[in-house]
């Protein structure tokens, strides 16, 4: 009787990461993004119903109260838990109200944006030509200039208000979809699927609104994200300047400009809303990062 052995290879085993190591990079994930929208969700709730909140008025006046600093206890029966500013309006209530005109600016300038950006792109894209040149050099010349600089111009020109903000955003904004959603409709016109839609006699429209928006939905939605968080940072910055929303109207920037002559003996009135901003613009971003990383399937198959 003949014996038949054989012998077993062992093939290399990618090494993968140990569980603990998975579970913790997931937690970082999830924590900052949990985070981060529980924080998005405060503000969102002061901006549609700060009167619930807080029963202060924003711009009510006492200069016997001037520059409280912040403090959980009452004093004479009234309490500012952040303080109050040179004029003794409370810093919590005026943080609370500022909130409408941040979320409004940045909402507003980034769906404006996406309505003037996204059908040039997708006008460009898709038909190239004497048409796509031309919008792509006037993006081009836009870019030349600080989107910065080109604010405080066209703001000097239409006046400061709230709808002048939002219109000099937007025109900031519409350059960066515009672009972007060029590009991808360049790639996305060549894919089977379009040019089978072609040769089955689909309109132009069609293939645009069945085909082309839809795939292109997910980068419009993270772009807008980022958007929204420039709009808050420009509106606050010219605010801050002079040439935004009206002083009467509460604003993270307004405080800010306010607080620049009391750094030193009051510093909590600068303090406190830049941390709100910083707070809110990261939040936002960190937002738009899990949008990014959930649609982008290099992120997904990680």
């Amino acid at each position: 009787m003949t014996r038949v052995t054989t012998q077993c290879t062992q093939s290399p085993v990618a090494v993968k990461p140990s569980l603990a190591r998975v579970a913790s990079r997931r937690w970082r994930i999830r924590g900052s993004t949990f985070v981060s929208m529980l924080w998005l969700m405060v503000v969102l709730m002061c901006a549609i119903a700060p009167q619930v909140l807080i029963s202060i008025d924003p711009n009510e006046q006492d200069i016997s109260r001037r520059c409280l600093s912040p403090a959980l206890s009452a004093t004479d029966g009234v309490r500012n838990v952040l303080g109050t500013d040179q004029l003794g309006r409370d810093i919590l209530s005026r943080i609370v109200w500022g909130s409408r005109i941040s979320i409004l600016v940045g909402a507003a300038a980034a769906v404006l944006s996406v309505a003037m950006g996204v059908p040039l792109g997708l006008l460009c894209g898709y038909y190239g030509g004497k048409t796509d040149r031309i919008i792509m050099h006037i993006a081009d010349i836009q870019l030349a200039f600080p989107s910065m600089v080109l604010a405080i111009a066209l703001v000097a020109v239409l006046g400061p208000s709230t709808r002048n903000m939002i219109i000099v955003l937007a025109i900031g904004g519409w350059v960066q979809h515009a672009r972007v959603i060029r590009g991808q409709v360049l790639s996305l016109r060549e894919k089977e699927y379009v040019k089978a839609a072609e040769a089955l006699g689909a309109t132009d429209a069609e293939i645009i609104l069945r085909h082309l928006v839809p795939a292109t939905f997910p980068t419009i939605l993270v772009i807008a994200t980022f958007q929204v968080a420039g709009a808050i940072v420009t509106e606050a910055a010219l605010t801050f300047l002079g040439l935004g929303v009206s002083r009467v109207v509460p604003s993270w920037g307004g405080m800010l400009s306010d607080a620049q002559d009391y750094l030193v003996t009051a510093g909590w009135m600068a303090t406190i809303p830049g941390f709100v901003i910083a707070m809110t613009v990261l939040s936002i971003n960190i937002a738009g990062d899990s949008l990014r990383q959930a649609f982008d399937r290099r992120f997904r198959d990680r």
